[in-house]
């Protein structure tokens, strides 16, 4: 029995209805905290994976538990130089840059 599809949407579509299409300030605030929100997802991730609590890994790094949680869970922007320490000295890791146009 095949289902009717007429209601389904992209995310890019919810995002174009929702919060207006790329280039508005509401639309760039969405895009923006939704990079941050991978980001902390990705150092999670990476963490778990190489078996480090949050404190392990605030050590290796020099700053604080409640610092790398609040990057995790996107409560706090993190700046470039220390996610590059957190990526290199706490993960043991390379960072890498891109910049798309």
């Amino acid at each position: 029995m095949k289902m009717k599809s007429d209601n389904i949407i992209t995310l890019e579509q919810f995002k174009d209805k929702h919060y207006s299409k790329r280039g508005t300030a509401k639309r760039e605030e969405l895009e923006a905290s939704s990079e941050s929100f991978q980001l902390g997802a990705l150092i999670h991730e990476a963490r778990v994976k190489k078996g480090l609590t949050q404190e392990e890994l605030a050590e290796k790094v020099g700053t604080t538990k409640s610092y790398i949680s609040k990057i995790e869970n996107n409560v706090k922007e993190v700046r470039l130089s220390t996610l590059q320490k957190i990526i290199e000295l706490g993960l043991g890791g390379q960072l890498m840059l891109s910049i798309k146009l």
